[in-house]
């Protein structure tokens, strides 16, 4: 039986980090984040990252738009918000409403105030090694894997999933520590062969149920990037958890697996923001 990985625990221990930090150095950090329209999930999501900058010291600013606000209002404020002293990170809640272009929102934010590492720029950083803020999700899932205490290096890591916003960075994470690793897609043949190779398994596909154990190595890490609600009601992630916790060695629940991380590196992301715009 798999050893579960404590999203909640590692992602306290975080949050608290930041807010020790924020405190002994009387640092002044804010994030403003920017919703546009209705839609309830990003609203839970909001909800839960002023919370988390509450509990952190952090300064937060929201920005409630209508469903109709155009492309030029939306752009307006960026720059706003990019020249404001007191804002040090900012975020754009997606997905946006269909009349907004996601990508020129993304780049007309300040690289140096990106705390979703999105830019363009940010994302060349972490190509080459050279980075100031992770992506969010994929930082976080290394976080639970540093957790275990089982180092990545000379692993067998493999990615189910090539999004911009996890898949790929999550690999180069995995590779700057030195693993080997495999991103597969909607493309790869005999997916669960190679599946059953990885030491590392990160799940980050959007199907629930999707890593089911005959895809899985005995005694490897599964990370279950995954959120996806079934239809009566309840959340379940990519893997089926199961009959893969019987297998694997260690393994992240839905909820409460890498669903916590996110904000918590949100949250650091911001004070190292605020830091290197203070030069403290």
């Amino acid at each position: 039986m798999a050893q579960i990985i404590d999203g909640k625990a590692v992602s306290a221990a975080i949050k608290e980090q930041v807010r020790d930090e924020i405190a002994r150095d009387n640092i002044k950090a804010g994030l403003a984040v920017v919703i546009v329209g209705n839609d309830p999930a990003s609203r839970v999501y909001v909800n839960n990252k002023k919370k988390a900058c509450e509990f952190c010291g952090i300064q937060s600013f929201e920005y409630a738009l209508p469903e109709e606000t155009s492309m030029q209002e939306l752009l307006e404020l960026i720059d706003t918000l990019n020249n404001d002293k007191n804002v040090n990170g900012i975020l754009v809640q997606l997905p946006l409403p269909k009349q907004l272009d996601e990508k020129a929102v993304i780049e007309r934010i300040s690289p140096q105030k990106d705390v979703d590492a999105f830019h363009e720029t940010n994302v060349g950083k972490i190509m080459i090694g050279n980075y100031s803020f992770l992506p969010c999700t994929p930082a976080g899932c290394m976080e639970l894997i540093h957790s275990t205490g089982i180092s990545v290096s000379g692993k067998e890591c493999v990615v189910i999933g090539r999004s911009n916003i996890v898949g790929k960075p999550m690999a180069m994470l995995l590779l700057h520590e030195n693993g080997t690793v495999t991103i597969c897609h909607s493309r790869t043949k005999d997916l669960a062969e190679v599946c059953r190779r990885a030491d590392i398994l990160v799940a980050a596909v959007g199907k629930p149920n999707f890593v089911t154990a005959d895809m899985v190595k005995e005694g490897a890490i599964v990370i279950d990037v995954g959120i996806n609600r079934l239809e009566n009601g309840k959340l379940c992630g990519d893997v089926k958890f199961d009959e893969v916790s019987e297998k694997a060695g260690w393994i992240t629940p839905v909820p409460g697996g890498v669903g916590p991380m996110t904000i918590a590196v949100l949250m650091k992301n911001t004070l190292t923001a605020a830091k290197l715009q203070n030069k403290t």
